[in-house]
């Protein structure tokens, strides 16, 4: 699952213009929570689905694992263990 988090604060960095290293420690010391609105949230959905080749549904879990990186990276860690 950590390829899929680097990949969500990787897509997040460039979003926000901030170097991925210095996002990931601002990240770990904030819980995680992701920094951004609704219209970041579905531009890096849209970038992790084209890098996995997923299709992660828009359904209430999708809206609750959005809330923080680690959550939204565990749906799509396992959206493509399922899609395996």
């Amino acid at each position: 699952m950590s390829d899929v988090m680097s990949a969500i604060i990787d897509a997040l960095a460039v979003r926000l213009d901030e170097p991925a290293g210095d996002l990931e420690a601002r990240l770990a010391a904030d819980g995680h929570e992701l920094p951004i609105d609704s219209v970041f949230i579905a531009e890096i959905l849209t970038d992790i689905e084209a890098k996995y080749r997923i299709k992660i549904s828009a359904d209430a879990e999708a809206a609750r694992s959005a809330r923080s990186v680690r959550a939204f990276a565990e749906t799509v860690h396992r959206v493509i263990t399922e899609s395996s």
